[in-house]
């Protein structure tokens, strides 16, 4: 019997490399497809300090000395680029715009007489950099002249930011003029402008939700009792993952990122060379049996 007898160290080998390799394949991972955004995600958020500008904005027009009789004006120059400008005049807070391609443009309403422009550009921790060239021009208003006080709209904040979907809440700031006030608020994401009557001058909260993330610019355009006008441009910042509106089917599948991955087909993969491994072993055993009865065969017939 003893001729049955096989050495079983290749056995063990081949039972530890298939116990390794089952062990490896059941710990392959796995992602499946994931569809973004996700409700309850959670995020972390964090700035690292760094050196403010170095690069001053610059103010191209309006030209130095020009004079102007109705508002708003429109300031315009270059800028370094993705930082936020904003437009002092007589060094306050007059609005504010994104700087895009090297350059910027907003709007703002003027004092009556003398006016000082200058452009501070700031980063994103509200960091400010070089003042840029002073422009010095001129405003007249017949209507301030025949009723008084001029009106004017100003806020403390140049940028404020939300959520997509979670409502953004703007402080605003009416000044002099002669109540009641009108308001007309653009928040540049194409919905229609959004109109207000305001009884009284002081503090007011002006309100809206964006559904998609990006920078908006916010225009406010209002008008006194006299019809004396005021104007502030500002900067919304809808923080979130980017993506379409699902006006419909098809572009509701267009909004959605899916994430792909092989590893399932490399798990598939390895079950089958397992398979064939113990295959091929169980029939190189078979093979090796056969041959050992053929040989034991042979020797009787040989030695009867």
């Amino acid at each position: 019997m003893k001729i049955f007898q096989t050495n079983n160290k290749p056995f063990l080998r081949i039972l530890i490399v298939i116990s390794c390799l089952f062990i490896f394949a059941s710990n392959v991972p796995v992602v499946h497809a994931v569809v973004n955004p996700q409700n309850g995600a959670v995020g972390l958020e964090g700035t690292i300090n760094g050196p403010p500008p170095s690069k001053a904005a610059s103010i191209a027009t309006p030209g130095n000395g020009q004079s102007f009789t109705t508002l708003p004006i429109t300031v315009s120059g270059t800028c370094p680029n993705g930082l936020l400008i904003k437009v002092y005049d007589n060094n306050i807070f007059a609005g504010s715009a994104e700087c895009s391609n090297g350059s910027y443009e907003l709007k703002i309403s003027l004092f009556e007489g003398a006016n000082s422009l200058v452009s501070i550009d700031y980063d994103a921790l509200n960091q400010a950099g070089p003042n840029s060239n002073t422009v010095n021009i001129n405003y007249t208003s017949a209507q301030f002249t025949s009723f008084g006080t001029q009106m004017t709209i100003s806020s403390n904040y140049s940028q404020l930011g939300a959520n997509p979907t979670q409502q953004l809440s703007w402080p605003i700031t009416i000044n002099g003029g002669t109540g009641p006030y009108a308001l007309s608020i653009d928040w540049g994401d194409g919905t229609p402008s959004v109109l207000m009557s305001v009884t009284t001058a002081g503090l007011q909260t002006v309100t809206h939700t964006y559904q998609l993330a990006g920078t908006y610019t916010v225009t406010i355009q209002g008008t006194d009792k006299n019809g004396q006008p005021a104007f502030l441009q500002i900067v919304a910042v809808i923080a979130g993952p980017v993506q379409r509106l699902a006006s419909s089917t098809s572009s509701s599948t267009t909004s959605k990122t899916e994430v792909v991955t092989i590893s399932i087909w490399a798990k598939i993969a390895m079950i089958c060379l397992i398979i064939l491994i113990i295959v091929a072993f169980w029939i190189g055993r078979r093979y090796e049996l056969l041959a050992i009865i053929r040989k034991v065969e042979k020797s009787d017939r040989s030695n009867p």
